[in-house]
């Protein structure tokens, strides 16, 4: 499909109808070369403008329309509902998170427990983390690190966003002497796929970081 307009108006509609972001990769069938998806995202995104209450927004790759800010709060129903995660699968999602990409038994490590598989099964079944990949180290264990669904559900574009380890002990979340492995001297996420730095507490975070995670949820 090489007509620019034309090849905006399916991806428009393949966008709005998916329940889920779209990925850069989805995309392609609609298009005569990659090159032009970022001519036919331009082409979308200028539709909306700031006098349309939706934006085209992206996250890590992955395209999906967004109530705007500035309207969002005049859409927001609060109502009661059940958490779904437990304790645990916060922790295990939080650790993944700061720590990523990580196997099951650097996560074991971390929590000072084992870790039980239905706990993994229920953030896979929410799609929040998915398989990395396997370490070069004897075994090839499988690691572990959180998906675009995450990052859609969290309102981040990145890991990168995620809250530093000076932010961490500003806001009290972390407690004095605790060190986040994933976290080092400047405050960011290390992603090396090849290197972990592992913590050394099995209270790794206080109970409102954990909070934080499920109030988003909820």
């Amino acid at each position: 499909m090489t007509d620019i307009p034309k090849a905006a108006r399916v991806v428009e509609a393949l966008i709005f109808a998916s329940p889920t972001p779209v990925s850069r990769r989805a995309l392609l069938p609609y298009v005569e070369n990659e090159d032009q998806i970022t001519d036919v995202i331009t082409s979308i995104a200028a539709r909306y403008d700031e006098r349309s209450g939706v934006e085209l927004s992206e996250t890590d790759g992955h395209y999906a329309f967004r109530t705007r800010a500035d309207v969002a709060a005049f859409l927001t129903l609060e109502r009661p509902i059940q958490r779904p995660l437990s304790r645990a699968a916060l922790e295990v999602l939080a650790i993944i998170a700061y720590h990523q990409p990580i196997t099951r038994s650097e996560i074991e490590e971390i929590r000072g427990i084992s870790l039980s598989r239905g706990t993994v099964d229920i953030l896979l079944e929410l799609g929040w983390i998915k398989p990395r990949g396997r370490r070069r180290t004897p075994g090839r264990p499988l690691t572990w690190g959180t998906s675009p669904a995450f990052l859609d559900h969290f309102g981040l574009e990145g890991v990168d966003e995620l809250p530093g380890i000076e932010d961490l002990k500003s806001a009290g979340l972390l407690r004095k002497g605790q060190i986040l492995g994933g976290l080092g001297e400047s405050g960011h996420l290390d992603n090396d796929d090849e290197v972990h730095e592992e913590g050394d507490s099995d209270d790794l975070l206080d109970d409102d970081f954990l909070d934080g995670f499920a109030e988003e949820d909820a």
